[in-house]
């Protein structure tokens, strides 16, 4: 089984446990997620790292996709362009966004929250079983997600990591939950 598929049936994007957090997030940045539309954003927009053999290559980068036409079609009733809401899930990768020269959405805010408000104790097991954990620390140190080692040594453990991360993550939300330009995020090379 790929480790996108294993992330979405039991990792870091377990389809009923991560959204639940997302939802919690976006209360704490926005209000009570009243739209019915934004539940369903909640539960697709990581389904797309179904079936995908890594989480942060370029299969998994494009993820964001699956749940932006499927809410392009469901909600913004289009099938030739997103629409709102297909963009809104589509910009919930920073990474996306950054590649195509735009903002995030207010739902990248929410999801990077997430994973912050997450105890380590619920997190950590999950993306040990899938394997994603190796995935996500060796990028930190070498690459994706180098900037938010900010020039520390690389963690002793894995609940140092996850510490760190949870903390970058925490202070990203806050800092551009009002749709300021991501300064924070590099330019991934290709």
């Amino acid at each position: 089984m790929k480790v996108g598929t294993k992330s979405v049936l039991f990792g870091a994007h377990c389809f009923f446990i991560h959204p639940f957090f997302v939802a919690l997030a976006w209360w704490r940045l926005y209000g009570f997620p009243w739209d019915p539309r934004l539940w369903v954003a909640f539960f697709v927009h990581d389904l797309g790292y179904w079936g995908k053999p890594n989480m942060d290559g370029e299969e998994g980068e494009m993820h964001p996709w699956w749940g932006a036409t499927f809410m392009a079609r469901l909600v913004d009733r289009r099938t030739t362009n997103l629409g709102t809401w297909g963009e809104f899930v589509l910009l919930h990768s920073r990474f996306l966004a950054k590649r195509y020269g735009l903002r995030p959405s207010k739902l990248c805010a929410a999801d990077k929250l997430a994973v912050a408000l997450e105890p380590w104790w619920l997190y950590l097991p999950r993306v040990i079983l899938t394997g994603e954990i190796r995935e996500y620390m060796v990028r930190r140190r070498h690459g994706k997600y180098a900037a938010e080692s900010r020039g520390q040594a690389a963690p002793t453990s894995r609940r140092e990591w996850h510490r760190r991360m949870s903390t970058y993550c925490y202070e990203w939300a806050f800092e551009h939950a009002d749709g300021r330009e991501d300064t924070w995020t590099p330019e991934v090379a290709r």
